[in-house]
């Protein structure tokens, strides 16, 4: 729908689903057919939300996409999302089907009234089972297409790109009937209102913030608040990286200039318009020490990549967790201090640890563990609470840089060249770029020319493949852990 003065207001939409039903394969298949990353050559970063741009009828046309988790603990996390959308997808695999996730999300959409779509992914596997699902779905009282109702349904493909421009035109087409029901025009004539989905502190730039405008415009320069902290707009940037002067309905940006780190789903105002501040509520993240008494099983001190990460894992901690301290940023010399002192286990989410923090930890004996998939955090507390032995501490084995990449048969080769201790076949690999964390794969072949090798040492040069592959960029660094 276009605004009075010929601006088309982009839809919000939000992505759930089960974990592995393919949510992230499915975003980044739309992020290369945005026609915008073609003519202007933008590099996508994570600033949890994503900007694309699609022929529709002739017209370009803009679609904010918001990234939300697929796994039970980010349950907090996706009924947000769903809530800052105008339209949601429900994704659900042609494979596996519904799964605990998918009713989850089914119940939020539900609670929400959020229009939405099914998206059946994996229509390219043998294995698929479309029919068996949408009787799945039927059953979750989902009134598909073509069965008596008008929930629209359309199968894709990430992999080889089926139907994702058929996906895009189905959104902008809901869009369309939804706004004849309900114009947006008049929210772009309105007092600021923006959420926040995603926030986390940098240690060089401070408080960032993502948040997607649903009235008015947020313009450099704002004086901004959310009634818990305040702000003047300093950067406005895109999930292409590129700094702007000013935001509208319907699109996200992270923020620079919040004086603090603004919670998760809170609401963005112009100062002058900001509600009072309420009484402070005690929140899920204790600063400090905790009041309760009794003996608990274990003593942590977390730190995550951003505040919606933070959230999630706090709402997932058994009870029998002591919470010395949670926050977002980096792991310093007085946070191993800390846990010394006080006998605690450090675990990261998603983080980089610098090199000298690992050595500082190892030498004061405090154990320091990263984790990038927050299940697998979850699942290695509670087998401490069940008094098993906690995994050994990460080790760091090796750095290299990607300097070229080299198709063979079905794979890639990563000519890379090690600038730190060893590379070895079978090791765990952590794809990093500009001290963000890609991916997570292994090493499954190792070569010096047309030799196979177990292990590459600093300084050589080599070929390795990974595997699952991952999306990864000349400069890239690979570091091989435990």
């Amino acid at each position: 729908m276009d605004n009075p003065n010929g601006q088309f207001i982009p839809p919000v939409v939000s992505v759930l689903g089960h974990v592995d039903h393919g949510k992230t394969t499915l975003l980044d298949a739309i992020r290369k057919s945005n026609i915008a990353s073609r003519e202007h050559g933008g590099i996508t970063q994570k600033i949890g939300a994503s900007s694309v741009e699609v022929m529709h009828d002739g017209k370009k046309r803009q679609i904010t996409f918001i990234d939300t988790p697929g796994h039970e603990a980010f349950a907090k996390m996706r009924g947000r999302g769903a809530q800052a959308a105008d339209i949601a997808l429900l994704i659900v695999s042609s494979v596996d089907g519904v799964m605990p996730q998918t009713k989850e999300s089914i119940g939020l959409l539900k609670a929400t009234n959020v229009p939405f779509i099914v998206v059946l992914t994996k229509s390219d596997s043998p294995e698929k089972n479309p029919e068996k699902v949408k009787q799945q779905l039927l059953r979750e009282n989902i009134l598909l297409e073509n069965y008596g109702g008008e929930v629209p349904i359309i199968e894709v493909s990430a992999r080889n790109g089926t139907n994702i421009k058929e996906l895009l035109d189905l959104i902008l087409l809901v869009w369309e009937m939804q706004q004849q029901a309900n114009p947006a025009i008049e929210a772009t004539t309105k007092p600021l209102e923006a959420i926040v989905i995603e926030s986390k502190l940098d240690p060089k730039s401070g408080p960032r913030a993502t948040v997607v405008v649903k009235k008015g415009s947020l313009v450099i320069k704002d004086e901004i608040s959310t009634g818990e902290t305040v702000g003047k707009v300093r950067s406005l940037i895109t999930d292409t990286g590129a700094f702007i002067q000013k935001v509208g309905v319907g699109e996200a940006v992270e923020v620079l200039g919040f004086e603090k780190v603004p919670a998760v789903g809170s609401i963005v105002y112009s100062k002058n318009q900001a509600p009072e501040k309420k009484a402070q509520v005690q929140t899920a993240v204790r600063q400090g020490f905790p009041q309760e008494e009794e003996e608990k099983a274990i003593t942590l001190l977390l730190v995550a990549d951003t505040q919606g990460s933070l959230e999630a894992i706090l709402h997932s901690l058994p009870k029998e967790v002591k919470l010395l301290n949670a926050k977002t940023g980096e792991v310093s010399e007085a946070d191993i201090l800390m846990a010394k002192s006080t006998g605690a286990i450090i675990l990261t989410f998603n983080i980089k640890i610098k090199g000298d923090i690992v050595k500082f930890a190892q030498l004061e004996k405090v154990l320091l563990k990263n984790y990038t998939i927050i299940y697998e955090m979850l699942d290695e507390i509670g087998q401490v609470i069940e008094g098993k032995q906690l995994a050994m501490m990460e080790q760091i084995y090796g750095v290299a840089q990607l300097q070229a990449t080299f198709p063979y048969e079905k794979s890639t080769v990563l000519g890379v060249k090690v600038v730190d201790g060893r590379m070895a076949r079978g090791d765990k690999v952590r794809i990093m770029r500009n001290e963000q964390i890609i991916g997570e794969s292994m090493v499954t072949s190792l070569r010096q020319g047309k030799n196979v090798v177990s292990k590459v040492e600093k300084g050589q040069e080599c070929g390795l493949i990974i595997s699952p592959s991952l999306d990864i960029t000349i400069g890239d660094m690979i570091v091989s852990h435990s």
